[in-house]
């Protein structure tokens, strides 16, 4: 009995001793070291403002070390891809947007990643409308000024933006259907050249995104003349939409969020998700996101993928009937 009892207590102490080895080990903890957030446009412009910004602040709140770097080139898809070939184990996130997952993938062709396959969604931060703008010292002053010159003599209106087949050049275009007139569209490599241009009276309208012009606006250089939104601005109240200076239901705005490559740890990505929403929940950064022209929001990552799966089915067809197409 003593023996058969004995065997017993053998046999389950060494089943437990194989249990425990064969457990998982606990997550380790993340991060435990800096993590760099890839911005794919260069400095000065949208993207790169609220990537610094996002960065600043959870580098401030999180106490993690999150370095913003500037991956830019091809309208944003050189940062993505970089991005997509990273590690997935969450040191390696880069800041996308509608320029280079929804419009990018339709624009150049045979790019050797698929957006909604390549990466993980993981937050999403602001959305923002385009604006449209003309130096303070233009003799526009509303769209209808700048309508009614473009159907006078089509094609001598030149508008800048930050690059062809960009979103904000195809809101341009889209806006030109709208209003059945006549532009001509200049590219430019980045938003703070067309900016400069605009400035300098060498464009006559700057087609841009708000945190990109909210600094010349402010300073009263800028004279913006609509959003493109479905709604006004929060940060520009008193300039009308393109739907209320007569183009019934014209909506056209952008988005930012945060992406991992695919395979990224599903605590890591919980982590992330959670920490950027806590950022946007504070005062601070509402006003601080606010003040560049955008809009804050917070998604879980499940919603930022069915964004990100809806528009990139959506502007395939915008893409093709801008012309815009890259070879």
């Amino acid at each position: 009995m003593i023996r058969t009892l004995l065997s017993f207590t053998a046999l389950a102490f060494a089943l437990g001793t194989t249990a425990h080895a064969q457990a998982p080990a606990p997550a380790a903890a993340y991060p435990t070291k800096p993590i760099r957030l890839i911005v794919p446009f260069p400095p000065g412009g949208g993207t790169d403002i609220l990537s610094r910004l996002v960065a600043t602040k959870l580098t401030e709140g999180a106490k993690w070390t999150v370095v913003a770097d500037n991956k830019a080139g091809a309208g944003g898809t050189i940062g993505i891809g970089e991005a997509v070939k990273a590690a997935p184990t969450g040191y390696d996130i880069v800041m996308g947007q509608k320029d280079n997952l929804v419009i990018g993938p339709w624009l150049y062709k045979n790019l050797p990643w698929d957006p909604t396959k390549d990466l993980t969604p993981v937050a999403h931060v602001a959305w923002t409308p385009v604006v449209i703008a003309t130096s303070v010292n233009s003799k526009y002053k509303t769209l209808a000024d700048v309508v009614a010159a473009a159907k006078a003599a089509p094609g001598t209106i030149t508008y800048g933006s930050p690059g062809n087949g960009t979103s904000i050049h195809l809101a341009g275009h889209l806006f030109e259907q709208a209003a059945g007139a006549k532009l001509s569209h200049i590219p430019y490599k980045g938003s703070n050249p067309a900016l400069m241009d605009a400035l300098a009276g060498n464009v006559d309208l700057l087609v841009s995104s708000l945190p990109s012009a909210m600094g010349q606006i402010k300073a009263g250089k800028l004279r913006p003349l609509a959003v493109t939104s479905a709604k006004r601005s929060s940060s520009l109240p008193d300039v009308p939409t393109v739907a209320e200076s007569g183009f019934k239901d014209f909506d056209v705005s952008t988005w930012y969020g945060v992406f991992a490559p695919a395979g990224t740890p599903a605590p890591v990505v919980a982590t992330l998700n959670a920490e950027v929403n806590k950022l946007l929940a504070t005062a601070d950064m509402k006003a601080a996101i606010q003040a560049q022209g955008a809009e804050p929001e917070a998604m879980t990552s499940a919603q930022l993928g069915a964004l990100l799966k809806k528009e990139y089915t959506q502007w395939k067809g915008i893409v093709e009937a801008s012309g815009a197409k890259i070879e």
